[in-house]
């Protein structure tokens, strides 16, 4: 379980490092970028499936994190901080959830 924590912590810093990458590469504004992807339709079924990515993962937090203050810490900059957010959820909470005593403390 371990290794799986690390690697989802990894997996969330490699993400970041590749927004701020494209960030700093791109050439354009995010707004841009999005609109060239939604221009595409296997960039509206990507957009799609990061969106979908990120309910399932809410709804698992929500049911999974027994402090409501905490999990929605977590849900409501989903859409913005996207997986690197999620990564993080996952690398603190994954052992306690499989062990299935995820405490409010």
């Amino acid at each position: 379980m371990t290794l799986v924590r690390i690697l989802s912590a990894l997996g969330g810093l490699v993400l970041l490092a590749l927004i701020v990458w494209a960030m700093a590469t791109a050439g354009q504004s995010l707004t841009e970028a999005i609109a060239w992807l939604v221009s595409e339709p296997w960039g509206v079924v990507s957009l799609f499936d990061l969106y979908l990515g990120f309910f399932l993962i809410a709804v698992l937090i929500w049911v999974l994190e027994p402090n409501k203050a905490i999990a929605l810490a977590f849900i409501l900059p989903l859409p913005i901080l996207g997986n690197v957010w999620a990564a993080v959820w996952v690398a603190w909470r994954l052992a306690q959830v499989v062990r299935g005593r995820v405490s409010a403390g």
